[in-house]
């Protein structure tokens, strides 16, 4: 059997003029219309925002001296960050070489209590 072409999808394929015509139409009602809904867009924005009055500085109380901000104050007054030791040549020197130090205080005096063990003890 040969499937006939109808004749509404031949309008179709070669542009039917009713549809393109009512599109046109459309397009131009539309572009009409655009003005009358969207056309505040085109206005400049000091335009819109001229007849506004900026609000009047007001003028800065002066507080009393216990609340005023004091200025910062730069942390190297109080912290003297000290240069590092040269690092030592060996790897096994690398590992731990600060906490030799005993400027550093990196080890406490201080019994280290460990939990293992501590509940099942194993023979």
């Amino acid at each position: 059997m040969a499937v006939v072409p109808r004749e509404s999808s031949q309008r179709t394929r070669e542009g039917d003029p009713s549809l393109r015509k009512n599109r046109v139409e459309n397009e131009r009602d539309a572009a009409k219309r655009w003005a009358e809904k969207w056309g505040f867009l085109k206005t400049p924005l000091e335009e819109l925002l001229g007849p506004e009055k900026k609000e009047a500085a007001k003028p800065k109380l002066q507080l009393p001296d216990h609340l005023q901000v004091r200025p910062v104050t730069p942390v190297e007054k109080y912290i003297k960050v000290l240069p590092s030791p040269p690092v030592p040549k060996t790897t096994q020197g690398f590992i731990g070489w600060r906490s030799g130090v005993p400027a550093l205080a990196l080890e406490h005096d201080y019994q280290v209590q460990s939990c293992k063990g501590s509940v099942i003890r194993m023979k």
